[in-house]
């Protein structure tokens, strides 16, 4: 400690100290969770073109399944 200063002025000087280091921490460790939130959001989100893909195939085949159902029934009706 240093003898010049008063014990008051090296008190608030430990205090002001400890409460930038807090503060400091606290800051890096929010960056850390955002970076890691960011991470995990990518991997659980599909992929935008893959998506998209999907549901196209799925309009297809559904197309398909409504003319195979059509002349199923047109067929019944028929006997």
């Amino acid at each position: 400690m240093d003898d010049n200063k008063s014990m008051l002025e090296q008190a608030t000087d430990t205090m002001s100290n400890a409460a930038s280091a807090t503060t400091a921490a606290a800051k890096s460790a929010v960056k850390k969770a955002k970076k890691a939130a960011k991470k995990v959001a990518k991997k659980v989100t599909p992929k935008k073109k893959a998506a998209k893909k999907g549901k196209k195939a799925g309009k297809k085949s559904a197309a398909k399944k409504a003319t195979k159902k059509g002349a199923k029934k047109k067929k019944k009706a028929r006997r």
